[in-house]
């Protein structure tokens, strides 16, 4: 087996035959065979599951530095001051008012 090729297993599934019809259709109009479409739905299904487990966990970090940065002590308070002052230093460059 070269590298490019990938090891595949087969899934057995059931479904209702108005539903396998409609596949059939689009696979047809795509001239895809339908196993190859049902992977690319699965893949699709998949990478979507991670985009959002990706975005739940970045949303979950920033509150998170959010909640932190309320502290004026904190660190990410600080980095956050830091950055408000850079940005109002390249806001007067460029002729613009931070307020």
């Amino acid at each position: 087996m070269s590298e490019t090729e990938t090891k595949t297993e087969t899934v057995t599934f059931r479904i209702e035959a108005a539903l396998k019809g409609e596949i059939a259709e689009i696979a047809e109009a795509e001239h895809k065979p339908i196993g190859e479409l049902l992977r690319e739905l699965v893949r699709q299904h998949i990478k979507q599951r991670r985009r959002l487990a990706f975005e739940a966990e970045a949303r979950r970090q920033c509150e998170l530095l959010n909640a932190t940065a309320q502290d004026p002590n904190s660190d990410e308070a600080q980095v956050m001051r830091e950055m408000e002052a850079h940005f109002a230093d390249v806001m007067r460059e460029w002729k613009y008012e931070w307020k």
